[in-house]
């Protein structure tokens, strides 16, 4: 595990202090934290790379075998099916946002940043992690309560990730965060009256378990 070097900036470098601002105060608090958690280093660039995006997608898992067997299973399944596309339909607004934005990465202006992922020289504004994840989250509150609180909490903890790793600032979180809520809350209603007659039909179908669970017994 190495630390990844630091590469050429387009703008002069400056310590990481010099911000005086509280977006680079709490990104000095959280990412300060790498230096002295040398040991963590492996657990947390993969947690933020793909370990809490795949723990959301087992909340998904169960959330679907928990809806298949509620009275209104046509209604959660259809709210299930809703969280991906939220999240690509958020990806996708996020596109021309970033390019507008052009906000370089906190490392690239920044030298006392601690990076421990690679690769990243795209625009910094708003997190992709941030949005998916919270997309995904909002979505999955919207079927089940109980799972979503803990989704929003995965989702809080990617955003975390994200600054520990050395790759955002904490105002490129609370973007994602906006984004990807926004999504999945505005566009809900829409989504669920043309999801509901697709589920209902495959209802009809050969794929009927992948709505509802038949009785047992």
């Amino acid at each position: 595990m190495s630390v990844y070097a630091l590469p050429a900036a387009a703008e002069p470098a400056v310590p990481l202090a010099a911000g005086d601002n509280i977006d680079v105060d709490v990104l000095q608090g959280v990412n300060g934290l790498a230096e002295d958690t040398t040991w963590a280093h492996g657990f947390m660039e993969f947690m933020g790379e793909y370990g809490l995006l795949a723990i959301l997608a087992g909340l998904l898992g169960i959330a679907w075998f928990r809806a298949r067997r509620r009275p209104d299973h046509d209604v959660a399944v259809a709210g299930l099916i809703w969280a991906p596309i939220a999240a690509l339909l958020a990806e996708v607004a996020n596109m021309p946002l970033r390019e507008w934005v052009d906000r370089p990465r906190p490392f690239l202006t920044h030298p006392d940043v601690t990076v421990l992922v690679q690769g990243k020289d795209d625009p910094s504004f708003a997190s992709d992690h941030a949005l998916l994840t919270m997309s995904l989250a909002i979505a999955l509150l919207l079927v089940d309560r109980r799972l979503g609180a803990i989704a929003v909490l995965v989702a809080v903890l990617q955003g975390f990730a994200r600054l520990y790793v050395g790759v955002h600032y904490p105002t490129d979180i609370l973007g994602g965060f906006a984004l990807g809520a926004l999504v999945a809350l505005a566009l809900s209603p829409l989504a669920l009256r043309a999801l509901l007659p697709v589920v209902r039909r495959v209802e009809t179908t050969p794929l009927r378990p992948l709505v509802v669970a038949e009785p047992t017994g």
